[in-house]
């Protein structure tokens, strides 16, 4: 991130702080609670959202070589992400395309060649139909260039595996827009995977996305962990580009910046940044590390979380691995409160205790978010 915009979020935070004032909107807001729980909705959300726009898959880190191949479901398509022989990433259902059997078992490996386990048709890692038993008595006439695995829209960006299930989507630096500088300088490409956990959260994937990006309950649901490093009540955020957004959470610390010269103020040590990458990851980053938060919607009320502790490369030795470690379980702990309460609220929209929600007017990155997405499935 830019000195100049280091300077200038830590300073707009800082005279909040000074003059006791949380960020603002206008209007505080009432949203309905169909939202999180009417199947319909979901229905529109998962083909509008997950199955139209660009999202990421996978670290690159996860392909390391070619023959590297990943398995993986996305707003419930199968799907197969492989390194080609030429290196470059790409995308395929994981579906044959004789009879339709889910094509590749194993969640990950390293190989050349994919056979059926229903019929033996087998292809490629650049999707090529190669070989069909018994082709010319069964099949004759048949054109293998017809039956190249289904490909999906993928690309390789600044450290991430993207892919759109849609057709003619934008390129990944055409979706970011505004945002594309500030996840360059994150410099994924130069980090690994420490340790990631698959958690299944009994939640709306919206709730879960607004547990984030509001710090009005630190100083209550993470007060025997997280909260005393943060202000009471004090967060930031813009929209960057069309969709996609960055929270700053300022710690403690920030108040030590009034006895600093503003050109070296660093945001990575008076701040964590939250950005949110619509539809389905989160980039969590801190002063020497970031988390990466991957979410599919499964259902109204069941959402697949990935938590992953990226850090660099450099660190990745053993004298650092107690030190990652540390890191990691300190963000399950964290995490893990809000995933509670998530569920709770999650259960009490059946209760009719409650006609709405209520977003206040330091909530505002909740309805923000909101109607991004009202937006997409309009």
């Amino acid at each position: 991130m830019e000195q100049q915009l280091q300077t200038e979020l830590l300073n707009e935070l800082l005279e909040l702080h000074n003059n006791k004032s949380p960020f603002l909107d206008e209007h505080w807001e009432k949203p309905d609670l169909e939202r999180y729980t009417c199947p319909q909705r979901f229905a529109r959300e998962q083909e509008r959202i997950f199955r139209s726009r660009p999202h990421i898959a996978a670290h690159a880190s996860e392909l390391p070589e070619p023959g590297s191949f990943l398995t993986m479901e996305s707003a419930g398509r199968p799907l197969l992400l492989v390194r080609g022989e030429d290196g470059v990433a790409r995308a395929f259902y994981n579906v044959c395309r004789h009879r339709g059997a889910q094509l590749v078992g194993q969640e990950s490996g390293c190989q050349y060649r994919f056979s059926c386990p229903y019929h033996a048709w087998t292809w490629n890692n650049a999707g090529d139909l190669i070989a069909v038993p018994h082709e010319k008595t069964g099949f004759p006439g048949l054109d293998r260039s017809e039956f190249g695995l289904h490909s999906v829209q993928c690309e390789e960006f600044a450290g991430w595996i993207w892919i759109a299930l849609g057709e003619d989507q934008p390129t990944v630096e055409e979706y970011l827009g505004d945002m594309t500088s500030d996840i360059l300088a994150m410099a994924a490409a130069d980090h690994a995977v420490f340790d990631s956990d698959v958690l299944d959260i009994k939640a709306n994937w919206k709730i879960l996305v607004e547990g984030g990006i509001e710090a009005y309950h630190f100083r209550v649901a993470h007060k025997n962990t997280i909260a005393p490093l943060f202000l009471d009540n004090l967060s930031s955020y813009r929209q960057l580009g069309a969709c996609h957004m960055r929270s700053v959470l300022p710690r403690s610390t920030l108040t030590e910046l009034g006895e600093e010269n503003k050109s070296h103020w660093d945001i990575a040590k008076h701040a964590n940044v939250l950005y949110t990458l619509f539809p389905g990851s989160q980039f969590l980053v801190q002063e020497d590390h970031f988390v990466w938060i991957q979410a599919q919607a499964l259902a109204p009320d069941l959402t697949r979380l990935r938590l992953a502790t990226m850090v660099p490369n450099k660190d990745m030795i053993a004298d650092k691995m107690s030190y990652w470690r540390k890191h990691h379980t300190l963000t399950r702990v964290a995490l893990d409160e809000d995933f509670v309460l998530g569920e709770g609220i999650q259960k009490g929209m059946g209760s009719g205790a409650n006609p709405h929600l209520n977003f206040g007017r330091f909530e505002g990155a909740l309805t923000q978010f909101n109607q991004t997405v009202d937006a997409a499935i309009a």
